[in-house]
């Protein structure tokens, strides 16, 4: 960001300044959702003493987002709302960020001074083209809305056979909807978990009662169902899409941060040093030294952890030279460095859906060309899981279904960096680590 400029009456903060914990009078975090209560939660239990404002879209507290496809739409519970503690938090609800200038944020609702920020502003669902009405699932608005239609006889066509398209159609085939699922690629996940383990949850829609469409695209949404690729016309009263999301990033652009399928981070969250300004949650795109790429992960467990190390490296930020450029996309020049040991945010990333009676758990990230290990027998219904190997023959990632034990011992290997042979991860009677 360019910081040749006087705002709200404090001084222009070059790239000489130096923020300490002392001189944030004022920390401002964008976006009201888990990642952004739990940075405030962690920024309080870091010492941070001054004013603390959490600004959010929504007219709702933090709320927990998984539970929406799952537990709310099947009726099991209405509220998510978290056990955050912010009595002493400035809350500003429903109101939106606009624009980002030095030492100031725009909101709708007028501009906001801040000594540190904090951005978790997440992402937004990817909506398809047409005149038709659409439905998404992403705010608790959205599941309350979408339950209310749930109904026997109703059709239902759910674009997408990832892990929202997949819960959303567990949900509606148990309140005896008639549910068609449209997905553009050959198998249910292939973008998540390829070809071969995504082919043994095919069978698992028709199980359900769920018809399955494979390689199948949609033209456009129309308001009396989808117009399909080819010419053909699917009827539906009503249409959820589930194809993905894109961070919330298009009210930061021009403001001088670096963008790049979210806000480009360090390894310590930073997008900024020397205002300074961190990203958390899935608009963040981080540089994982683990990895030696750039990553942004959009599930929960990111907006769970993420907002400790980013909050521990908004209360040590004190820079004054650039940034080394170790990413594709570095941040600007003028974006100061990192003292000495701060937290560094390096996950194994770790995701879970429960969808059709069966809980699937995921760690790690999959080499695109590696040919999957099963563990166990993946013809049967329950009770397998399935490891990738990376070209040193290291465990890279895993998949578990009903066997839990196999994601988080897996998990603690690639965290540790330990070797596990391939055969011994394809006997399922020998624990992993």
């Amino acid at each position: 960001m360019r910081r040749q400029i006087e705002t709200a009456g404090k001084p222009a903060r070059g790239n000489g300044y130096r923020a300490t914990l002392a001189d944030m009078e004022r920390i401002v975090v964008v976006g009201a959702g888990l990642a952004g209560g739990r940075t405030c939660q962690e920024l309080r239990a870091g010492g941070y003493t001054g004013t603390l404002t959490l600004l959010g879209a929504e007219d709702h507290l933090p709320y927990d987002r998984p539970p929406l496809s799952k537990a709310v739409l099947a009726g099991r519970r209405d509220d998510t709302t978290l056990p955050v503690d912010l009595g002493d938090v400035e809350l500003l609800l429903g109101r939106r960020a606009t624009g980002l200038r030095p030492g100031a944020l725009d909101t709708d609702r007028g501009p906001l001074d801040f000594d540190g920020l904090v951005i978790a502003t997440g992402a937004d669902p990817v909506r398809l083209p047409g005149d038709g009405r659409q439905r998404v699932l992403r705010t608790i608005d959205d599941a309350r809305a979408l339950r209310e239609v749930l109904r026997p006889g109703l059709r239902l066509a759910v674009v997408g056979a990832g892990w929202i398209g997949a819960e959303v159609a567990t949900a509606a085939a148990a309140a005896g909807a008639a549910v068609t699922v449209v997905e553009a690629a050959d198998v249910p996940l292939a973008q998540a978990l390829g070809d071969e383990v995504g082919s043994r949850m095919i069978d698992w829609y028709a199980q359900a009662g769920v018809t399955l469409r494979l390689d199948t695209a949609v033209h456009a949404v129309q308001p009396d169902g989808l117009a399909l690729v080819g010419g053909e016309h699917l009827l539906a009263d009503e249409i959820v899409v589930g194809v993905g999301v894109r961070p919330a990033t298009g009210w930061l652009v021009g403001c001088g941060l670096a963008l790049d399928r979210g806000v480009v981070v360090d390894e310590h969250l930073a997008a900024d040093w020397s205002t300074p300004v961190v990203c958390v949650g899935d608009s963040a795109a981080w540089w994982s030294l683990r990895y030696s790429t750039r990553m942004r992960v959009e599930h929960w467990d990111c907006a769970q952890q993420s907002p400790v190390v980013a909050a521990a490296t908004l209360l040590r930020a004190d820079a004054t030279t650039p940034l080394r450029a170790d990413a594709t996309t570095p941040l600007p020049a003028d974006a100061g460095t990192p003292p000495e040991d701060v937290a560094v945010y390096d996950p194994v990333p770790y995701f879970w859906s429960d969808q059709f009676d069966r809980m699937i758990q995921f760690a790690g990230r999959r080499p695109a060309d590696a040919k999957p290990v099963w563990r166990g027998d993946p013809s049967q219904p329950k009770g397998w899981s399935a490891g990738w190997f990376d070209d040193a023959g290291q465990l890279a990632a895993v998949v578990a279904v009903g066997r839990p034990a196999d994601v988080v011992r897996g998990r603690r290997l690639m965290v540790a960096g330990a070797t596990i042979d391939p055969t011994r991860f394809a006997d399922a009677s020998t624990p992993l680590g």
